[in-house]
């Protein structure tokens, strides 16, 4: 039981990663026809993200990996019951990794128009329909006896789970314009900065309202100390980004979003996925994992691993630490050495 509680903390630590990492990925790619004013504007943003998008979008492979070997009754029940849903944020990625791809590929507006808007639309459906699966995860679902989800996909858009998707769209939204505040220069830097305060201002209220009730409906200690942290890293970064402290805002607003994420798993805890309205049907961390072996080879390779990825990982951010400007697009776009970088 003692691993299989860490390994649930495992599994949150990685969905807070992607959710910290991709969120501005699909804030940056949300944020592209408020900001783009024109071709250069765009190739900057995108330049942005460029080097760093795909492996911060690694992190829900080894998330989704890590619960089916630690909890596989849990990843089957999810993965058969938000089929559609999963599906629908899938084909959302690939439609925006092709986009990042293609979109220089000639040198046609009308071609480039049509990939911006799928790198729109694929980032903003899975900042979505990520909030709306983990709002019916935490609120419950119906589950019979074999611990098979009986609902439809339509009953998994009820008002609090369309709420919890607003809350992330809102979120990933802000964080991505601060994180562009922060890499790029000049105008668009400042238009940015201004867009971070809009939609900051959307995120609070709509956050809120979210927290409350989740408060209202699962309180525990745990989940209202975590969820009024990260209400105050909200605030934070709202006022931080006024005042130009961009890379405060920055943290304050990774903060926000992991200490939200922790919030959610802490209002699960013991469950992993709720029966509603039959609680004798749900899934808990104790019915859900592996094997004490299967659990204890995991920890090892995850204490090798772990660190290893960490160091990677900040390492690439440190090669890509610099702004992003105008001046660093050429005149006439070539294509990139490297795959995942617009010229």
């Amino acid at each position: 039981m003692d691993l299989a509680v860490l390994w649930f903390g495992i599994v949150a630590f990685f969905f807070v990663g992607y959710f910290v990492l991709d969120g501005f990925d699909f804030g940056v790619g949300m944020a592209l026809p408020f900001l783009g004013r024109d071709d250069v504007d765009r190739r900057v943003m995108i330049n942005t993200i460029g080097p760093i998008w795909d492996l911060n979008e690694t992190w829900v492979i080894v998330a989704g990996a890590a619960l089916f070997a630690a909890f596989p009754e849990w990843y089957a029940t999810l993965f058969s019951g938000f089929y559609l849903a999963l599906l629908l944020i899938l084909l959302a990625l690939i439609v925006r990794g092709v986009s990042f791809e293609y979109r220089h590929q000639r040198d046609s507006a009308r071609w480039k128009k049509w990939f911006d808007g799928m790198i729109t639309v694929g980032s903003a459906l899975p900042a979505f329909l990520w909030g709306v699966a983990f709002a019916n995860i935490v609120q419950g679902v119906a589950l019979d006896a074999h611990y098979d989800y009986t609902g439809s996909f339509f009953d998994l858009l009820n008002p609090y789970a369309l709420l919890g998707g607003l809350t992330t769209l809102l979120l990933f939204f802000t964080h991505g314009a601060v994180f562009l505040s922060l890499k790029t220069d000049g105008d668009l830097r400042l238009r940015a900065r201004r867009l971070a305060s809009r939609s900051g201002a959307a995120a609070i209220v709509v956050a809120a309202v979210f927290l409350g009730w989740t408060a209202v409906a699962h309180f525990s200690v745990a989940f209202l100390v975590l969820a009024l942290l990260a209400a105050v890293a909200l605030v934070a970064s709202w006022v931080a980004n006024l005042h130009g402290a961009e890379g405060w805002s920055f943290a304050f607003m990774a903060a926000t979003i992991a200490l939200a994420v922790v919030s959610l798993f802490a209002a699960l805890f013991p469950n992993v996925m709720p029966s509603s309205p039959n609680p004798e049907n749900s899934l808990t961390i104790a019915n859900a994992s592996s094997s004490q072996t299967t659990l204890t080879v995991m920890t090892w390779v995850a204490g090798f691993s772990l660190p290893l990825i960490l160091v990677y990982q900040g390492w690439t951010y440190w090669v890509f630490r610099k702004r992003v400007t105008r001046e660093h697009i050429p005149d006439h776009p070539v294509e990139a050495e490297a795959p995942s970088v617009v010229a």
